[in-house]
């Protein structure tokens, strides 16, 4: 995993020297970028649309590192070795957390493909995201953005749109602690964690993510979905408890009334 401290400058030089050292070719922006779960990626036309953008919301801030996990998941899952880029700003290591290259190896990713710059103010944050969707070497940008990112107007999102589909690249904007507002993703997701189960001697279980398609422009939104994510195979599969769950909402509404009570 690299980490770059100066935003914009070689940015672009950086990403031809990944693709050319490494025989990357540009990505034709056509085709589905699929999470692995058969009949989830079937339910969006074939999975996330190539050299398009989506948006991964968390309105919660206990759900941030979640949605930023299910996002590098995501991400992780294009294939070939062409670098993966992760935009953020200086300051998100302490609103969400550092990202962690031995934790991305252990859920079956190459962190050798992650390319992390951090930008030190939002306006930066945006001007790097133009330069990178634009690189066709990439297969994938990540734009991490925390609270309202006024910025992000809808004038800035068809400047990026534009960016991802020209290069073919997916642009997967990851909006931490934010309400949902129009723009012009693709499709629009809510990202929550959810309970898994755990492995012997009470180990972590695998991640597990409930999902809401809010918005896509292809067709009908408002499907719920719980996935878990299968290390082995490097895909989304069906979750490992069964049984119905509690919406998330409702959980945290028990849980307080719980604490109430005691």
């Amino acid at each position: 995993m690299r980490e770059s401290s100066h935003p914009l400058a070689g940015l672009r030089q950086r990403i031809a020297r990944l693709a050319a050292s490494g025989g990357f070719e540009s990505r034709p922006a056509e085709g589905w970028l699929a999470s692995g779960h058969a009949r989830f990626d079937a339910a969006i036309g074939g999975g996330l649309a190539v050299g398009r953008p989506h948006e991964f919301f968390a309105a919660d801030a206990l759900d941030a590192t979640s949605a930023a996990a299910f996002a590098a998941l995501v991400a992780l899952r294009t294939p070939g070795k062409a670098p993966l880029i992760w935009l953020r700003t200086s300051d998100a290591g302490k609103r969400s957390g550092h990202i962690h290259a031995p934790g991305i190896a252990e859920l079956g990713g190459d962190p050798d493909r992650l390319l992390l710059v951090e930008a030190p103010d939002p306006r930066m944050l945006l001007a790097c995201a133009n330069d990178a969707i634009r690189c066709a070497g990439s297969a994938a940008v990540i734009v991490e953005s925390w609270g309202k990112f006024p910025l992000l107007d809808l004038t800035a999102g068809r400047r990026l749109a534009l960016g991802a589909r020209d290069a073919g690249t997916t642009l997967l904007m990851l909006r931490l602690n934010a309400a949902p507002v129009p723009s012009v993703a693709e499709t629009r997701w809510s990202v929550a964690a959810a309970p898994s189960r755990e492995l012997e001697a009470n180990a972590p279980g695998a991640p597990a993510f409930d999902l809401e398609l809010l918005r896509w422009r292809g067709g009908p939104a408002g499907t719920r979905w719980r996935l878990d994510w299968n290390h082995d195979e490097k895909s989304f599969g069906d979750p490992a408890l069964s049984g119905a769950l509690l919406p998330l909402p409702a959980r945290r509404a028990m849980a307080s009334h719980g604490a109430a009570a005691a």
